[in-house]
């Protein structure tokens, strides 16, 4: 199992795509267009925040369980990163601070549920795409969903801004697996076919360190 993480905006399903394409294997795509919730957390997230969250968790635990029948998949959200968000919507006065605790608590106690017997519940390597608060910004605008859209919603200026920060801490002190930073400025996999090329090789190199390929 590999798993991809990185702030909003950072080329996570775009390098799912291309890897799960190299490595001929599975791809399993967080769920955004199809997901209700989310439009309506961006308009009143104190309200939605904690259902968000528990969609998501929902979700997430789903795509580990599907994993089980294949030896190779690759997911393109992390589990591990979903404390992290929610935490940041609780510093900043978007969830209270008992929701952040009860969501963590559970995290914790669904993890400890699955099946260590059918599969790992960690993925064997995990890939942090790191880009700056400008690349980052820029890609939200793009895609163009305008619940996302800073135009809209003047305050997730300093929600994103946050939330980008706060991903280099959350890399440095992740320890459940191993695992490899994409730097997605200096690599743009998203735009550049090179690019792309050069960071599959990264990649591979990392698996074959880990004797994973």
């Amino acid at each position: 199992m590999i798993a991809l993480a990185g702030t909003i905006g950072a080329g996570k399903t775009s390098l799912t795509r291309l890897l799960a394409n190299h490595l001929n294997s599975q791809a399993f795509y967080e769920s955004v267009d199809d997901n209700k919730i989310l439009p309506l957390f961006y308009k009143n997230p104190k309200k939605y925040g904690f259902l968000l969250q528990v969609y998501f968790l929902n979700k997430r635990l789903d795509e580990i369980k599907a994993s089980y029948g294949n030896d190779l998949n690759v997911l393109d959200r992390s589990i591990f990163e979903d404390a992290l968000l929610f935490k940041l919507n609780a510093d900043m006065g978007r969830a209270t601070e008992t929701e952040s605790n009860i969501y963590s608590s559970l995290l914790h106690n669904m993890m400890e549920e699955l099946p260590d017997q059918l599969h790992q519940k960690t993925p064997n390597l995990l890939i942090t795409i790191q880009v700056s608060f400008k690349t980052m910004l820029r890609r939200i605008k793009k895609r163009g969903r305008s619940y996302e859209q800073i135009t809209n919603d003047p305050s997730l200026y300093s929600y994103y801004k946050n939330l980008n920060e706060r991903y280099a801490t959350w890399y440095q002190n992740y320890d459940q697996s191993p695992k490899i930073l994409i730097d997605g400025d200096k690599y743009d996999f998203v735009e550049n076919p090179t690019a792309a090329h050069k960071v599959l090789q990264m990649i591979d190199h990392k698996l074959a360190e880990l004797n994973l390929k």
